[in-house]
């Protein structure tokens, strides 16, 4: 999960004082025999089907309208044969290209039909379909989607042709410094693990992509199988429907036996560092730290969370130094990734003069280190909480909204109901647990430093 910093501190300001307020009045009596609510406020049920889909409904009221979501768990961190990289992303192209029974152009009749809007994307950990359109109209959006999940069909021309637009996406992506420290980034950051390259793939790969029509094929019937799927409908319908039509339209679909053999990416034992030379651009430092996976009964990625939102607010001693009194500082911000391997803790600050970087690098390292000693205030802590937490709860008034959330847990574990227990672990960290994160993962050996500015190198070395 990538966080907004931008809705935390929103959130912080409209909603801490309400939890609370209510965490205050709470007795410690009541607090030990009462088990904390769930953070997820709408039913929730799932069924799996004896090939291994997995299908998940939440009813909600949103009359008429139903968000229909399949979450494929293979994204770039499943390319795990050199020279073959991009192909998660590949498929969020070409699983529009049609079927025998509904061709693209008969696809998107179906679509308008339904009034439906459908789209894609791709991740490191994930790929995920998803359409929101008319109710009424649901067993047709089963109809249309487990088609193509079971019986896509391409030819070689139309895989050439999507191939085609893919390097064009890459290449206008790739336009940006942003995108080219990113990748950069990674490929310093990681030497065996798959992660060390985006989600877009190495260039070269992207290239020789045309070439490579079979092994499209067996990627295809690799990760597009039950047991890597999970089915989530949200809105205006029932359980028992949803599971009729999944029994109807999936229950044919064969399980498949691959799993790919990811390498674990050996411990860094020292800082590394990277630099684009541009003058044009406004100079840039990041500073990315080994994180943790995610994992829904460990306290560090919420610790990380609280760290990192208390860290960059606009009320901090940080910010308030580098953005607001020396003005050395644009923006500067940070929050942990959530991916299923371990990946990186990314820091970024917009600095107004590239030689002004070394200190700006100092005074967030500074930072880091005093969260390690000294315990942070235990009422700023609360109103962190409350602010996280109802800030994930103010984005969830939509069926499609409530499918992305969800989806997010789906794809990081398998389970939806990992949201639920992941955001009861933010009501048990401690100031401790806290600097406990901070010793743990803010360590200079750990660390990948990213720079863009005018000279040949970044001046932080």
């Amino acid at each position: 999960m990538k966080h907004s910093v931008q809705i935390w501190l929103l959130a912080a300001g409209l909603l801490a004082t309400p939890l609370a307020q209510a965490q205050q009045k709470a007795t410690p009596a009541a607090a030990k025999s009462a088990a904390p609510a769930p953070a997820f406020p709408y039913p929730m049920q799932q069924k799996q089907l004896a090939n291994g889909l997995n299908v998940v409904t939440v009813p909600f009221d949103s009359p008429g309208l139903a968000s229909f979501f399949l979450v494929v768990r293979a994204g770039s961190r499943d390319e795990v044969e050199p020279g073959h990289t991009g192909f998660a992303h590949f498929f969020e192209h070409v699983m529009f290209r049609g079927t025998d029974k509904y061709t693209k152009e008969q696809y998107d009749q179906v679509l308008k039909s339904v009034g439906a809007s459908a789209n894609a994307n791709t991740s490191l950990d994930r790929t995920v379909y998803h359409m929101t359109g008319n109710a009424t109209m649901l067993e047709k959006m089963f109809e249309v989607e487990a088609d193509r999940f079971q019986h896509l069909k391409y030819s070689e021309h139309d895989f050439k042709a999507e191939a085609g637009a893919v390097k064009g996406e890459y290449t206008k992506n790739s336009a940006s410094l942003y995108t080219q420290l990113n990748e950069k980034v990674a490929d310093a950051a990681f030497d065996k693990h798959t992660y060390e390259h985006t989600t877009m793939g190495f260039f070269k790969d992207v290239v020789d992509m045309p070439n490579q029509y079979q092994y499209s094929l067996s990627f295809f019937d690799r990760f597009y199988r039950p047991e890597y799927t999970t089915l989530l409908v949200v809105g205006d319908v029932k359980p028992e429907q949803v599971n009729q039509l999944a029994d109807k339209y999936f229950s044919m679909w064969k399980r498949g036996s691959y799993q790919p053999a990811i390498t674990p990416e050996p411990e860094q034992t020292a800082p590394r560092y990277v630099h684009i030379q541009n003058a044009n651009f406004p100079p840039l430092l990041s500073l990315s730290y080994r994180a943790p996976a995610f994992n829904d009964q460990s306290k560090d990625l919420p610790a990380l969370d609280i760290l990192t939102t208390m860290l960059f607010s606009d009320n901090s001693p940080l910010y308030q130094k580098l953005v607001v009194k020396e003005q050395k500082v644009r923006f500067v911000g940070g929050s942990p990734n959530y991916t299923r391997d371990p990946y990186l803790l990314s820091l970024r600050a917009s600095v107004v003069k590239a030689a002004d970087m070394p200190y700006v690098k100092e005074e967030i390292t500074k930072a880091l280190e005093e969260l390690k000693t000294k315990p942070i205030d235990a009422k700023r802590l609360a109103d962190t909480k409350s602010a996280l937490k109802y800030g994930f709860l103010m984005g969830l008034d939509s069926p499609d909204q409530i499918a992305n959330g969800l989806a997010e847990f789906i794809w990081l574990t398998g389970n939806p109901q990992s949201l639920n227990n992941f955001y009861a672990l933010y009501d048990q960290v401690t100031p401790a647990d806290i600097q406990a994160a901070a010793r743990k993962y803010f360590v200079p050996e750990h660390l990948t430093v990213g720079t863009i500015g005018p000279n040949a190198t970044g001046g932080i070395q």
